[in-house]
């Protein structure tokens, strides 16, 4: 059986560089058969065949002379997003495979007064997850949470060594043995939702950095923010609707 680079494979297959198929599979967009293929330099066969998931394209909700608000498909980094849409700034940033609304700015000067709304825990921020096993009635975890760097990867963990974080959870819909919920988050360290649904044993699917089952992505999505009087709403992606 000969065997080859996987994405010097998908390179081939799909007629695009190395670099750009290496990325394919960095972002979790390259599937043999149902299986996630999770390393770039895995050796596979050379008759493998892959499928690559599409990224969505990136939708305007709100733009005005100061901020500039979009629903980021999943897959994506919000600095990809950033750079994109120069000289706007981000205001905060969604993980990769986090889809849902993310705001960039485009004045320092209100700039400067948002980051101060954060810190006051003065903005509203609604999620959607789809998590592992039952919620049937509303948690709050209030738990300091502690973020650390290891190969330029972010990892959190509740800890008394942590700062500040609460995150209220309510369930929406219960099926077979996953619970879709809304989740609102105050402070809003890295990863919070993750590591706080993490240590009720409620992971969220598709996160299998935090113990969630693998899924097509990490289940979920930013759906609504308010930052002084204004209100920003990323609809439902359809795979969460379709996800029983």
């Amino acid at each position: 059986m000969a065997t080859e680079k996987a994405y010097k494979i998908l390179a081939l297959q799909q007629g695009v560089s190395n670099n750009e198929a290496k990325s394919m599979i960095d972002r979790g967009l390259a599937y043999v058969g149902n299986k996630k293929v999770m390393i770039a330099r895995g050796e596979l066969d050379t008759k493998t065949v892959f499928k690559v998931q599409k990224i969505e394209k990136i939708k305007p909700i709100f733009e005005n002379d100061e901020i500039i608000v979009v629903d980021k498909p999943a897959f994506v980094n919000s600095d990809e997003i950033e750079r994109q849409l120069k000289p706007a700034v981000l205001l905060h940033r969604l993980d990769r495979e986090t889809s849902g609304v993310l705001m960039l700015v485009k004045d320092e000067e209100f700039r400067q007064k948002a980051i101060k709304e954060f810190k006051k825990d003065n903005v509203y921020k609604e999620y959607i997850a789809w998590v592992e096993g039952i919620i049937s009635e509303p948690v709050e975890v209030d738990k300091p949470i502690l973020t650390q760097k290891k190969n330029n990867k972010a990892y959190s963990n509740v800890s008394g060594k942590g700062k500040p974080a609460r995150t209220e959870f309510f369930p929406d819909l219960v099926s077979a043995n996953k619970t879709k919920i809304k989740c609102i988050i105050h402070h809003g360290r890295t990863h919070q939702i993750r590591t706080h649904l993490r240590y009720i044993d409620h992971p969220i699917i598709g996160d299998e950095q935090y113990g969630g089952r693998r899924a097509k992505r990490v289940m979920l999505h930013a759906y609504k923010v308010r930052l002084f009087d204004m209100e920003f709403v990323a609809p439902e992606p359809k795979v969460f609707i379709d996800f029983q």
